[in-house]
């Protein structure tokens, strides 16, 4: 549960895994937009590929999530 809560690897799993490949643009950005224009022909691998890159953004919004919680019960 440690690593779940650890900001430096959070943060290094969103700019790595989050974003990779960086060019031409992240990956998740590119599915993103696709899911955004309607997601036609989007094929399982790609709902995978979302939830493969997307997954430390959420770990990231869980954690921040998490702090301003406890910071508002302190």
């Amino acid at each position: 549960m440690k690593l779940l809560n650890d900001w430096k690897l959070i943060t290094l799993l969103c700019l790595t895994l989050g974003l990779a490949p960086f060019l031409p643009e992240a990956h998740i950005i590119g599915k993103l937009k696709w899911v955004f224009g309607g997601a036609k022909g989007m094929q399982f691998m790609d709902w995978f590929d979302i939830v493969l890159h997307g997954f430390p953004f959420i770990l990231l919004i869980r954690l921040i999530i998490l702090k301003l919680i406890s910071k508002n019960a302190a």
